[in-house]
């Protein structure tokens, strides 16, 4: 029990010392991104521009667009304007787990779905 204690302690001090991870949202509000996802061995690419509540897609020579409501500086939630199908029609929410000057790394699922995947969104310049 005394050495639980101590590796408790211990673990605490190491904790406290790391740096948190560095979120500044607000710089990534705006901007052009591409992110490159995996979906059966294949990759799969798109690039988008997210300007105010709009945000373009262009992925496989096609365009889309989506609105943007901001739920706070980190989260947001997409919702395709024009959607085709059933599918199209789910608002997916994104939340902003760290940045960097360049780029973001995001969980996002559809809306009340709690299987969550993970990506990174890097700036186009």
């Amino acid at each position: 029990m005394k050495y639980c204690l101590a590796y408790i302690l211990f673990l605490i001090t190491l904790l406290s010392c790391m740096e948190p991870i560095e979120r500044d949202c607000k710089a990534h509000k705006d901007g052009t991104y591409s992110f490159t996802m995996i979906v059966d061995k294949d990759s799969a690419s798109t690039t988008f521009t997210r300007k105010g509540n709009l945000e373009i897609d262009r992925f496989n020579g096609k365009i889309d667009s989506s609105s943007v409501r901001w739920i706070n500086d980190c989260e947001y939630v997409l919702k395709n304007l024009n959607p085709k199908n059933r599918e199209e029609e789910k608002a997916i929410h994104i939340k902003i787990l760290s940045t960097t000057d360049s780029s973001y790394t995001f969980e996002f699922s559809a809306v009340g779905e709690t299987n969550k995947l993970r990506g990174t969104a890097i700036k186009k310049h």
